[in-house]
């Protein structure tokens, strides 16, 4: 494998199975720096198992193929090294941390002078359109869902993301923000070059992401494949028969 051809979070047959029970039968998928792409499918597909899978989230095993990132086999890592090499994951239901405030993790992980990271964090706050007061409170306890899905996607912004996962990203959000969650990511993808995998069932986030590519998920692999015009069809029509149910 080439440099250029390194450069990429690369899913090489991955298999994973829950509480013994086989859930992916063997998914490829290759995201680039800068392309977005999209995963639909119905319920109970395998999609959120697909994420956790990648992120390493206990109580999800891979049992066969390989996560690779910018050519590093992260397959067999705990969660927080996966972060490290530069994967990211939001959550359809973000994790509360009770007596952690955002400023305390982020002290943590960027590393930097307590003053740095409080101006940094206010500034993207506001980007995002969450509250700076909330930055002093524990993670995401108390918030609603609108202030769950910015908060982590300041997260995203700020602490060096190379590949995020989101998983549900569009869901218990209203419009206006969906609308802002979606575009911060979006210029993080044209600006940055991160790589998104987006997992959702609407094609009204993929209005603002814009994706290179759109798979159909279903019974734990990918089964069709297309570019943009495939999130219409499968609003329109369903997964029916191109969702390859089996």
């Amino acid at each position: 494998m080439s440099g250029s051809d390194a450069k990429a979070l690369r899913l090489e047959g991955l298999r994973a199975e829950v509480v013994g029970k086989e859930i992916l039968h063997g998914v490829d998928l290759v995201i680039r720096p800068g392309e977005v792409h999209a995963i639909m499918g119905p319920n109970g597909s395998g999609k959120t198992t697909l994420a956790s899978a990648v992120m390493g989230k206990p109580g999800y095993k891979v049992t066969g193929g390989r996560i690779l990132v910018d050519g590093e086999d992260v397959t067999g890592l705990p969660t927080h090294e996966r972060a490290r090499k530069g994967l990211f994951l939001i959550s359809q239901y973000p994790a509360e941390l009770p007596g952690v405030s955002f400023v305390d993790l982020a002290e943590q992980v960027l590393d930097r002078e307590p003053a740095v990271v409080g101006s940094t964090l206010v500034a993207e706050a506001e980007r995002i359109g969450l509250k700076p007061e909330l930055l002093g409170r524990s993670v995401n306890v108390g918030f609603s869902g609108g202030e769950k899905k910015r908060a982590e996607t300041m997260q995203l912004a700020i602490f060096g993301a190379r590949y995020a996962v989101l998983d549900e990203l569009d869901s218990g959000l209203d419009i206006d923000a969906l609308r802002d969650v979606a575009r911060r990511i979006a210029e993080m993808v044209r600006a940055e070059g991160i790589g998104v995998l987006a997992i959702t069932h609407y094609s009204r986030l993929l209005q603002e992401l814009k994706p290179d590519k759109v798979h159909v998920f279903a019974a734990g692999r990918v089964v069709r494949s297309g570019g943009p015009e495939l999130a219409v069809e499968l609003e329109r029509t369903g997964y029916g028969e191109g969702g390859g149910a089996d």
